[in-house]
């Protein structure tokens, strides 16, 4: 079952849906590549995690496929990224996520986890973005690659639900019209003055894939 449906800007107190939260699963779908003999489109699911000043406090606070703490979960085979204070645990990247998967309610993309009573006092908000995997990087080597953008993906959403209950609490799907933006600003965890957590849909493309964002919120590093 479906949770609540955000809009661009709008924002969910997980708090208040949830009682109780300690554990937030993250995870990211989207339509197949429908063009036969395309390139595949591969899509990663990384999270920033802030402090006051908008900024990550350390690189390991980048929690992506190149992350440098990994770590196994749940007797899972492959290993995980995750953050400095332990609080995010990053997605396990699937190659060509959104192939073959007929079912409705699965993610392309292994999910994330939040942690929520691990989050250091230092950081207040936690940003989910999402990149299109693009040559040299992608795992066919393959040049076409290079020219896919946010335009060319349909029904890419953001769900957000209660581990302890697996209900689905939040889900946001981009419905903005995108030219050649390969990077997007999904949503943000936000703890308020009350200790509450929300999520905030954002919808904001850009170009320049991930090292776009590293540009923005670890330029001291």
């Amino acid at each position: 079952m479906s949770g609540f449906n955000l809009s661009k800007g709008s924002s969910f107190n997980l708090s208040k849906a949830a009682p109780g939260l300690k554990i937030a699963g993250v995870g990211l779908g989207w339509d197949a590549n429908e063009d036969q003999g395309g390139p595949i489109f591969d899509l990663d699911v990384s999270a920033f995690l802030l402090g006051e000043n908008g900024q990550i406090p350390e690189m390991t606070d980048l929690v992506f496929y190149g992350s440098e703490l990994t770590t196994k979960y749940e007797g899972e085979d492959d290993e995980r990224p995750y953050s400095t204070d332990g609080s995010v645990l990053g997605a396990i990247d699937q190659i060509g996520g959104g192939e073959d998967n007929d079912s409705d309610d699965g993610d392309d993309e292994e999910d994330m986890r939040i942690y929520f009573d691990r989050v250091a006092n230092n950081i207040k908000e936690i940003l989910v973005v999402v990149t299109i995997t693009k040559f040299p990087n992608d795992e066919l080597k393959d040049r076409r690659t290079l020219d896919l953008d946010f335009s060319k993906v349909e029904g890419c959403y953001v769900r957000v639900w209660d581990e302890s209950t697996d209900k689905e609490l939040c889900r946001y799907t981009l419905s903005e019209s995108f030219g050649k933006e390969d990077a997007v600003e999904f949503g943000k965890f936000v703890r308020d003055a009350s200790g509450e957590w929300n999520f905030t849909a954002i919808g904001q493309g850009y170009e320049g894939g991930l090292p776009k964002f590293i540009s923005k919120y670890a330029k001291r590093f």
